[in-house]
C-alpha cells in the first residue's frame, strides 16, 4: 500500500493556499469596486437632481461657480456648479460636478443641462 509522500502533501497544500490567496484578493476587490460603483451611482442622482431642481424651479441662474454640499443617503457629497452662457442669450449651461468631499479632486459625477431663461 503506497500513500502519499511528505513533498507530495506539501506540494497540495502550497497549491491549495495560492488558490484560496486568489480568491480572498478578488473578493476583497470586488467589494472595494462595489463601494464605488455605489458612491458613483449616489453622484449621478445629486447631479441629477440638481439640474432638476433648477428647472423645477423656472431658475435662470447667473454666471459663474457655487460650490455646495450635495449629500445622497450616508454620503457627504460636494457639488460644484458652473454656469456659462451659450451662443443665444435666452440660454445657459449648467455643468455640476460631484466630488466625494470637500477636500477630494476625483469627479465622482459629471452632468451638462441646458436651463432656458422664462418670459
Amino acid at each position: 500500500m503506497r500513500g502519499f509522500t511528505l513533498i507530495e502533501v506539501l506540494v497540495a497544500l502550497a497549491i491549495v493556499a495560492v488558490a484560496l490567496l486568489t480568491a480572498v484578493r478578488a473578493a476583497g476587490s470586488m467589494a472595494q469596486t462595489n463601494v464605488e460603483l455605489r458612491l458613483r451611482l449616489l453622484a449621478q442622482l445629486s447631479a441629477d437632481n440638481r439640474i432638476a431642481e433648477l428647472r423645477a424651479a423656472g431658475a435662470f441662474p447667473p454666471l459663474g461657480t457655487r460650490t455646495t454640499p450635495c449629500a445622497q443617503g450616508r454620503a457627504a457629497l460636494q457639488c460644484v456648479e458652473e454656469v456659462k452662457s451659450t451662443p443665444n442669450p435666452l440660454f445657459r449651461r449648467v455643468e455640476v460636478r460631484v466630488y466625494a468631499g470637500p477636500d477630494s479632486s476625483t469627479v465622482l459625477a459629471e452632468l451638462v443641462g441646458i436651463l432656458p431663461q422664462r418670459r
